[in-house]
């Protein structure tokens, strides 16, 4: 039941927007030449204020105008639309006025949202509820965090939906590439992928992606990931932030990921998603620029003199509850504490940014913060001297850089932030510059230096090889850092001030967006060489995409291909294929018995099951079917019949390499909980589906890895299968049942003119590609109906799927019941009934049938 909120929508199904923005933006220059860049963002980077009326101008001086500053990474001539909010409220009697100017003259379109909307959305589920959480702070008590609530996560759907609609009033789905930016609009790509199947569509996380401990927690984290991995291209700033995601696509959907030349891919229903990890860089020209100012360099001066025989140490930060203001305070404190010597010559100065959001978390940190700088500042001041000096922003740009430059070390000491590139920014303003030069009193020739104290819990700390990384918790460790930091060496300053400058000036904003374009690009170069289709309700929505030559058997065409066929050989898997690998009760259903009989009735017909299961344990299973064959432990043992023996193929009888693998496989179960080991006569296994899913993998691997070293010399193949890792002897095959099984019946005479091969696993792809063998090798007459299939919408050697094991199931029931009906005497009024079930089976009315 969806509750519905006044000015909120409970579903994205609505239709487009028809007023006239659109009818301008139809017949406006630009929108159809070629592909486009729209950039998706909460907030449009233009400022505006009113005079007599409304006036508008890029946003060019702030430094975290991150989506303006992108396009120097593209080509020059490629037009870049910008759709978000404005940091104004427009009357709703301007809105069309406002839209149409910004439109023409920016390229920018407005989301214009209501007052409760942005209280219940922005304010509400965005920075009072996903931010703490992503910033692994959890609502664990009413006064500790916002819980949450389903009224605001409508609003964040609904603010998501009016985004929606704005990209498709501009969007040539054909040709125009999207990027959205950051958790705001994080189910934005589902409603985007709905209308538009093949839509280009990329995303950028700017904060943390938490583990996946903190993450399930979320009560809408299924609809959150699949938005996601409606993305072709997702991008983090950190490894761990993408291997979070992983996990959690691992842990809570069942999705597992490769990586392949480089490249990490989450396979989605066909569509491979891109996992890209590259850090935000910043502007070099727009601070170069900054510090050649005339107003920089005098405030620099300024501070200059302010300071005068002072260690200045910055820090500037949003006053927000994860940026550690208050505990680098304490470790300021623990600074002059222990270092006696510098009270009176080292200061640090704390600018802080206003907050972007409100409530009683940020009056708290506020009166926190406040309170310890004035007992520091009491304690270990004098008069003319305070260590912590405060100043509440806002401030300009370039008192930010003149506090920069004239710095010998900034700390950043946040517990948990996504990039933060205050420290980029510091690295830079620290380098030569004219203007600041002749400010400060450099000379030419003096070589630059700079000192960085970083939280190691924020994404630009990898990419800081010669910071001092610290636990912000840690207040005596950051007190170390922060004396490190300021009385270090000059020379030593100098080198890693050189290293960082390096990093910084080559990896700036420009290289991060050309690469995110590029990457984009690459990710959805396959999209039009596939079929695709929408399935799925509201947020649950997904896209289907199969090769061109990959589809789902329809019961209709195999069923008639069936009735004109003379020899048959029917193929089939068990495990996973006509039994479902969740069930418990592994044994056949009656159902199935039926059916199987019903095929191995028919003399036309050779049904065989295939498995890697035990000759015993399909033995029993199976005695209800005497005309039956079954192919046990993948070919190595075979039976025609229930009244026939079991053969073995001739491979090599010893089987010592046993004794080498069974003690390793048991030191593996030892160490995994929920694995265990299975015992064959041709084989062993080891079983990982009931371990935790990320460790039962990492320990496949590693498994794999060491299996394969040790039997090296040894007559036998290690192979992984669907949470298995097997051993077993290099001439063992399901492969190579079909060969000895088609090579009897032609030694027979009765050549099969059909073929059926139904599989799930890895296992049963040998299958698969001994029959493609056998048709390129003429083995298989070209007249021969095959049909090879697959379960689940995957990458295979099959040309047809099924989606489960249940339409195995109804498909098996189809054949049954035509041979059934053929072998009745034609005009019998049970044939007639026969026939009208066949018929009835035979009608697929799924939309993803294809003939």
């Amino acid at each position: 039941m969806l509750m519905n909120v006044p000015g909120i929508l409970t579903d994205f199904d609505g239709g487009e927007e028809k007023g006239g923005f659109e009818v301008a933006l139809a017949s406006s220059p630009g929108v159809t030449n070629g592909s486009r860049r729209i950039i998706v963002a909460n907030q449009l980077p233009v400022k505006a204020f009113k005079d007599e009326k409304w006036c508008f101008e890029w946003d060019k001086f702030a430094l975290d105008t991150l989506i303006l500053q992108l396009k120097d990474g593209l080509p020059s001539d490629l037009e870049v639309i910008y759709v978000g909010c404005l940091k104004a409220d427009i009357e709703l009697n301007d809105q069309d006025e406002v839209a149409n100017f910004l439109w023409e003259k920016f390229r920018c379109v407005p989301t214009f949202l209501s007052l409760d909307l942005i209280n219940k959305y922005y304010h509400g589920f965005c920075k009072h509820y996903l931010w703490p959480l992503f910033h692994y702070m959890l609502p664990v008590t009413p006064s500790h965090g916002v819980r949450f609530d389903r009224s605001n996560w409508l609003a964040y759907v609904s603010a998501n939906k009016i985004f929606a609609d704005k990209v498709y009033e501009v969007i040539n789905p054909d040709e125009d590439y999207v990027w959205i930016q950051d958790y705001h609009l994080m189910v934005l790509p589902t409603m985007l992928r709905k209308k538009y199947s093949r839509i280009k569509v990329g995303f950028f996380l700017h904060s943390p992606f938490p583990s996946s401990e903190i993450y399930r927690t979320l009560p809408v984290r299924d609809e959150i990931l699949r938005a996601l991995l409606n993305c072709d291209l997702v991008g983090f700033q950190t490894f761990d932030y993408a291997r979070h995601f992983l996990s959690c696509c691992s842990r809570m959907l069942g999705l597992d990921y490769r990586s392949k030349r480089g490249y990490i891919g989450i396979d989605y229903f066909g569509r491979t998603v891109t996992i890209m990890i590259l850090p935000v860089g910043i502007h070099m020209g727009q601070i170069q620029n900054v510090m050649s100012l005339p107003d920089t360099g005098k405030k620099a001066k300024e501070l200059k003199e302010k300071y005068a025989g002072k260690i200045v140490m910055l820090g500037i930060d949003d006053m927000d509850m994860f940026k550690g203001i208050g505990l680098k305070f304490l470790a300021m404190g623990q600074l002059l504490e222990q270092s006696p010597a510098l009270r009176g010559r080292i200061v640090l100065v704390q600018i802080t940014n206003p907050p972007r959001s409100r409530g009683n978390d940020i009056k708290e940190v506020e009166e926190e913060v406040k309170k310890i700088a004035t007992e520091i500042n009491r304690k270990y001041g004098e008069p003319g001297y305070e260590p912590i000096v405060c100043i509440n922003g806002p401030v300009s740009t370039q008192e930010k850089i003149a506090h920069y430059a004239i710095s010998e070390c900034v700390v950043v000491n946040a517990v948990r932030d996504g990039m933060n590139l205050v420290p980029y920014e510091y690295t830079v303003s620290r380098q030569s510059s004219s203007n600041l030069d002749k400010a400060l009193g450099l000379g030419d020739g003096q070589r630059r230096k700079s000192m960085i104290v970083v939280s190691e819990f924020i994404g630009c700390s990898p990419s800081l090889s010669g910071a001092i990384r610290v636990n912000p918790w840690d207040v005596e460790s950051v007190a170390n850092g922060m004396f490190s930091g300021s009385m270090m060496n000059e020379l030593e300053k100098e080198l890693r001030h050189e290293k960082h400058y390096k990093y910084v000036s080559s990896h700036d904003v420009a290289y991060w967006a050309r690469s995110f374009d590029q990457d984009l690009k690459r990710a959805c170069g396959e999209h039009y060489g596939k079929r695709c289709w929408g399935i799925g309700l509201g947020l649950g929505f997904r896209v289907v995409a199969l090769g061109p030559n990959f589809r789902k058997l329809s019961v209709a065409h195999i069923v008639s291909s069936y009735k004109l066929t003379k020899s048959r050989l029917i193929l089939l898997d068990y495990d996973g294929t006509m039994l479902p690998e969740d069930k418990l009760d592994k044994a056949p259903s009656e159902e199935v018995i039926s059916i199987l009989n019903g095929l191995c009735s028919d003399p036309k017909n050779i049904v065989f099951i295939v498995s890697g299961r035990g000759k015993d344990t399909l033995s029993k299973w199976f005695s209800p079917c005497p005309k039956l064959g079954l192919s046990a432990e993948h070919g190595y043992f075979t039976r025609w019949s229930k009244d026939s023996d079991w053969e073995s193929r001739p491979v090599p009888a010893d089987l010592d390499w046993k004794k080498v693998v069974l003690p390793i496989m048991e030191k593996y179960t030892e160490a995994t909980d929920g694995s265990s080991i299975e015992q064959k006569e041709s084989a062993l296994v080891w079983h990982h589906l009931e371990a935790d899913p990320d460790f039962g993998i990492w320990q496949a691997k590693e498994l794999v890895d060491h299996l394969e070293s040790v039997l090296a010399n040894e007559p036998v193949v290690v192979k992984r299968g669907q949470h298995i890792v097997e051993v077993k002897p290099q001439d063992v095959s399901k492969g190579l049942v079909f060969q000895s099984l088609l090579a009897s019946m032609q030694s027979k005479g009765k050549s099969p003119d059909f073929v059926l091969c139904v599989g799930d696993d890895r296992s049963d792809e040998d299958m698969f590609e001994s029959i493609a063998s056998s048709l390129d090798n003429k083995s298989l007459s070209d007249h021969t109906e095959v049909f090879a299939c697959t379960v689940g919408q995957k990458p295979s050697m099959a040309k047809y799927y099924l989606d489960d094991p249940s339409e195995v199931i109804k498909m098996l029931q189809g054949l049954s019941t035509a041979s059934a009906a053929m072998q009745l005497p034609p005009k019998s009024p049970v044939h007639q009934a026969a026939a009208a079930s066949v018929d009835d089976h035979s009608i697929d009315k799924s939309p993803t049938s294809f003939v």
